[in-house]
């Protein structure tokens, strides 16, 4: 495992912004993976990104934007597709934003077929798409990840796995996902849990939670992954400590 790529993301202060930027290659990252609030005012302008952000393309592995997949929402995803080859970007990380109540079977294979059509306009412009799946929006229980991807064939349409998400959304056997869908994984968000599973919980630094992070790369490797393995800090540590722990983490395990 030792030759997957190390991100970072986590939400900051706008004026916290320059300082993850100017610091992240220093504190053992290759790429960072933006906040929808990080780059919102440079999408229609990625020149401008590339000036005031900077021209680094670690600092655009990914982009993290969160959506509806109605027309409306199409059109606000390709101005992201737009800002993302424009800067470079390897991926963007979706987030679906539609409840998870009321959708069916029917009504979620709807989605993954919307969301492939999206995934191929990406792939035309030269940017991956990858589906984050999140607590309380369409694809958030295994049952929903069978349904969504059944038929799915691997390769056009990512997967963006969040530890974290998963516990939180009731799935226990977290090495037991990713044997069952390494084929689709393109992105890992890296995050601890203070509960084994369940929504009553807290986000913490890798080590420092309840959740098999260790089994997790373990069943990467088996799966063959090679990709970005992003830490998406959300505890309630500080930059400096996210950084420094995570990567003190990372480096005690091997990674």
């Amino acid at each position: 495992m030792s030759g997957l790529r190390r991100a970072f993301s986590k939400f900051l202060e706008p004026a916290e912004v320059p300082v993850l930027i100017g610091t992240f290659r220093d504190e053992g990252y290759e790429g960072l993976q933006l906040k929808g609030a990080q780059y919102a005012d440079f999408v229609s302008d990625p020149a401008r990104a590339l000036d005031e952000l900077g021209a680094d393309p670690g600092i655009y592995s990914a982009v993290i934007t969160g959506d509806s997949i109605d027309d409306d929402g199409r059109e606000r995803i390709r101005a992201t597709i737009g800002f993302a080859a424009g800067v470079g970007a390897e991926r963007i990380v979706f987030c679906h934003g539609h409840p998870h109540l009321g959708v069916d079977a029917d009504q979620r294979r709807a989605f993954a077929r919307t969301l492939l059509d999206i995934a191929a306009e990406a792939g035309e412009r030269g940017v991956a798409f990858s589906l984050h799946h999140h607590t309380d929006q369409p694809v958030m229980e295994l049952t929903d990840f069978r349904e969504f991807f059944d038929g799915v064939e691997p390769g056009l349409l990512g997967l963006t796995v969040d530890t974290a998400h998963l516990a939180r959304s009731d799935i226990a056997d977290l090495p037991g996902f990713i044997d069952e869908f390494g084929p689709h994984i393109d992105n890992l968000h890296l995050k601890d849990y203070s509960l084994p599973v369940g929504r009553d919980g807290e986000w913490r630094l890798a080590g420092q939670g309840e959740l098999d992070l260790l089994g997790v790369l373990d069943a990467l490797d088996r799966a063959g992954y090679t990709g970005w393995l992003c830490v998406d800090e959300e505890s309630e540590a500080g930059l400096a400590e996210g950084l420094s722990a995570s990567r003190t983490w990372l480096d005690a395990n091997g990674r």
